[in-house]
């Protein structure tokens, strides 16, 4: 390895990392994710601004092809395994049973409404999206509805924890009905991208097979977690102390689960993610140095890195189609809102809540943006379209927050205004008895 391109990595590792922070920070002081402002760094230290204003030192400072590159890429590929597997561990898949019909309805209708939409959208308007092969026009709209179908567990915790509302009734139910949203958006996304790679299989066979290879590959995930879980929750009680090593343990069993889904074509960061769903720690074991310190360093290095190398090699600018992200954006929104809140409804939540529940589970966030960089590098999306994805992901998550805050506090002021009616109808009815 060339002295220079190792020389080259440590140098847009630290800018990635130093703008990363500033832009995280400054998103987190207006309430906002702080994924957008590491995307948005990206974007001003990429092609889109940087590269316009000096083209020559944008390039010698991140370069496109060589050995720094594909340095810089695999440390930001090894990164993201571990983040998605701490967005993994964050999904408890039995609190749909626990939280009852309101997080199925939820979860439900807020998944398929989405799913259908986008995948109408894409059969509809083809030439927007630059479609030109007609058989990848299926795994383009599967694809496409996976996206919209899909909300932002993360964001979504952080919003909730900011409300003070995370370990509320309200904060389980939509966190719960995050939990349909994400495991069928990513195995929609395999699906996609095996329909790209065997388009000759057909759809209903290939469709078939891929289900069939997915769910053995679940039901081992399932199996092995289980195992795993169980075991570091032994170890945890009998040997708290030793965090180091059931760190490495999971580590590897990561690192494990990542290499047998990238060896069958589903892609390492879902075999990650399903890691860390069938791990599902409890509370008290979640608090574990093991799980905390991958948490932490993921968060805290991985994650600024990896949502700001997104805009380093985009042109946004140029690849702005202004038409194709506004129907990217009034689709994702006018069959997600709608729909959530209808389960709300469903699920007997009040008129404000289920609005409250639309607009969050609207979000799209830091995993939007990972499906939308996921289409682009197998192929099933071209640039217009990934600008459009990563776009409508950022205003989604822009506009959740105010919105559920408007909107809780709109619900607790009718709560309290009904509490005090009830009150003084008690006191008259008791002074008439009287």
């Amino acid at each position: 390895m060339p002295g220079t391109a190792f020389t080259s990595l440590l140098v847009q590792l630290a800018v990635m990392l130093v703008c990363g922070l500033a832009g995280g920070i400054l998103m987190r002081r207006l309430r906002q994710p702080a994924v957008v402002g590491e995307m948005l760094c990206g974007v001003v230290l990429g092609p889109t601004l940087l590269g316009a204003i000096a083209p020559e030192f944008q390039t010698s400072l991140f370069p496109t092809s060589g050995d720094a590159a594909a340095l810089r890429n695999a440390v930001i590929k090894f990164g993201m395994l571990f983040f998605m597997f701490t967005v993994g561990l964050e999904i408890n898949a039995r609190g749909v049973l626990k939280n009852g019909r309101v997080a199925l309805f939820v979860g439900l209708l807020g998944t398929l409404a989405p799913l259908a939409a986008g995948m109408a959208l894409v059969y509809a308007a083809p030439h927007l999206f630059g479609l030109e092969n007609p058989a990848h026009e299926f795994p383009l709209a599967l694809f496409i509805g996976a996206a919209m179908a899909n909300s932002a567990n993360p964001v979504l915790a952080r919003i909730l924890l900011d409300l003070g509302l995370l370990k509320d009734k309200f904060g389980a139910i939509i966190m719960s009905a995050t939990v349909i949203d994400d495991l069928v958006s990513w195995m929609l996304l395999f699906v996609a991208f095996e329909q790209i790679s065997q388009p000759q299989a057909g759809i209903a066979a290939g469709v078939g097979s891929e289900i069939v290879e997915l769910t053995a590959f679940f039901a081992g995930t399932l199996l092995v977690g289980a195992a795993a879980s169980r075991l570091l929750a032994y170890w945890h009680r009998v040997r708290p102390q030793q965090s180091a090593g059931r760190m490495t343990v999971v580590a590897a069993l990561l690192l494990l689960a990542a290499a047998v889904a990238e060896s069958l074509e589903i892609h390492a960061f879902l075999g990650a993610f399903l890691f860390g769903v069938m791990l599902t720690p409890t509370p008290s074991e979640a608090e574990d140095q093991a799980y905390e310190g991958i948490r932490r360093f993921s968060n805290g290095v991985f994650v600024p890195i990896y949502f700001v190398s997104l805009g380093l090699t985009t042109d946004f600018a140029k690849h702005f189609a202004p038409v194709l992200v506004l129907a990217v954006i009034l689709v994702a929104c006018i069959s997600k809102i709608p729909a959530a809140y209808v389960g709300g409804r469903l699920g007997g939540l009040g008129n404000r809540m289920s609005l409250a529940v639309g607009w969050g589970m609207n979000a799209r966030g830091a995993t939007g943006i990972i499906l939308a960089n996921l289409g682009l590098d197998r192929g099933a999306i071209n640039l217009p379209t990934y600008v459009a994805l990563v776009t409508m992901a950022i205003a989604t998550s822009l506009a959740a927050a105010p919105m559920m805050k408007r909107l809780v506090a709109q619900h607790e002021q009718e709560v309290k205004a009904a509490a005090i009616m009830r009150e003084t109808l008690e006191r008259r009815a008791s002074g008439a008895a009287g």
